[in-house]
């Protein structure tokens, strides 16, 4: 588990987190430490991931 998280992973994580993936499945999938996941989804990691998410959604 030593791959860091893309900002294209954190755009793909928050899509995932949204229908319904738990964070530990998301880490799983990138091969990095669940508490990367959450840092993301806490806008703690890859800042404006989130509103990338929201946009390529619409």
């Amino acid at each position: 588990m030593n791959n860091t998280m893309t900002f294209q992973d954190a755009v793909k994580t928050w899509r995932l987190h949204w229908s319904g993936e738990f964070q530990k499945r998301i880490a799983a999938l990138f091969d990095v430490n669940p508490g990367r996941v959450n840092e993301v989804l806490k806008g703690r990691r890859r800042p404006g991931s989130e509103a990338i998410a929201r946009d390529s959604l619409k």
